[in-house]
């Protein structure tokens, strides 16, 4: 910084101001410092500025699994609303497993990051305690933190299954299938309970649940090979998935054989509506999460607790919307 303050004939401090408050510095000044920056090659060296200032400008994000979409798109939303606001973000995904989601933490932790988003792998929550009591704020994604000390966005995930099996008992269907898992992600628990909220509100129908290791495509046409391979009497004439990735899965096995047709035979619906919901060789019906505005406001609420917003945590929950197409509407 010397160096360029007298490359530019300036002090350090305009220097720091024009790197840091450019408003502060007339445009003429600002041009001439930027220049010299320009000619020397500066990099400002952000290890030692984040020693100083106790914070770095990076937000750490921890998702459940980036290889799901859902995640990429949040991903995606948070990254260019921190831009906003002059941050960074840093990526880890925790594929569903609590040790590498510590491992993540700690990492961040170490990093001095501006703040922690994280989309937690089961409820305890004692190590983003530890964040936060070190005046790190902590914002739960895709999680409602209710009853918690954390900021939170969400999406009524309870009320998102039973639009979904509402549906599908509105267009006569009563064998229902709900395909997911594992149990241990609260999003499916939620999904399985909306599930069952729908069904018992309906005379005649009845809900199987079909539990998978994961919510992945593979465990999705596994499930979907053991409904295909059953008698058709045997065989549910509607299936939820907790997820989209499941429902491909499902669709995949299903269809592969031409033994059974979507939906003339098993009604199907997803969850989530990624980008591949709409292009499936039977377009798939889904249950919308607002994933750019869960991103958004996530980041924002995160830069609100750092700047030491006053009261209780904020507790974002929207609600999710039904997107009708072949899979149940053929």
């Amino acid at each position: 910084m010397r160096e360029v303050a007298a490359a530019a004939s300036v002090s350090v401090g305009t220097v720091s101001n024009v790197l840091n408050a450019p408003d502060k510095v007339a445009p003429a000044t600002v041009a001439r410092v930027q220049a010299a920056i320009d000619q020397l090659g500066f990099v400002r060296n952000d290890a030692a500025r984040q020693l100083k200032a106790g914070r770095s400008r990076s937000v750490g994000l921890v998702v459940l699994d980036i290889g799901n979409p859902f995640f990429t798109d949040i991903a995606r939303a948070a990254e260019r609303r921190a831009g906003e606001h002059n941050l960074t973000v840093l990526l880890g995904t925790s594929d569903d497993d609590g040790d590498r989601e510590r491992a993540y933490i700690d990492a961040f932790d170490e990093q001095r990051v501006f703040g922690l988003l994280v989309s937690p792998v089961g409820e305890d929550l004692a190590r983003l305690n530890a964040l936060r009591d070190r005046d790190t704020p902590v914002v739960l994604v895709d999680r409602d933190g209710s009853g918690t000390a954390f900021d939170s966005v969400a999406v009524d995930d309870v009320a998102g299954a039973r639009l979904a099996v509402q549906h599908l008992c509105a267009i006569g269907r009563r064998r229902i299938a709900f395909v997911g898992g594992p149990a241990t992600l609260r999003q499916i628990r939620d999904r399985r309970q909306g599930a069952a909220a729908a069904v018992a509100e309906t005379p005649g129908a009845q809900l199987e649940i079909i539990d998978t290791s994961a919510p992945s495509v593979l465990d999705g046409r596994a499930a979907g090979e053991r409904l295909r391979d059953r008698r058709p009497e045997d065989r549910p004439d509607a299936v939820f998935c907790a997820n989209d990735l499941l429902a491909m899965g499902v669709l995949q096995a299903l269809t592969l054989m031409g033994e059974v047709q979507v939906p003339r035979d098993i009604a199907l619906v997803g969850y989530d509506d990624i980008d591949f919901a709409r292009s499936a060789v039977v377009p798939l019906t889904s249950v919308r999460q607002p994933t750019a505005e869960i991103g958004a406001t996530a980041v924002d609420l995160l830069v609100e607790a750092a700047e030491g917003r006053p009261g209780e945590p904020k507790h974002v929950v929207f609600q999710p919307e039904l997107i009708v197409r072949d899979s149940t509407a053929g």
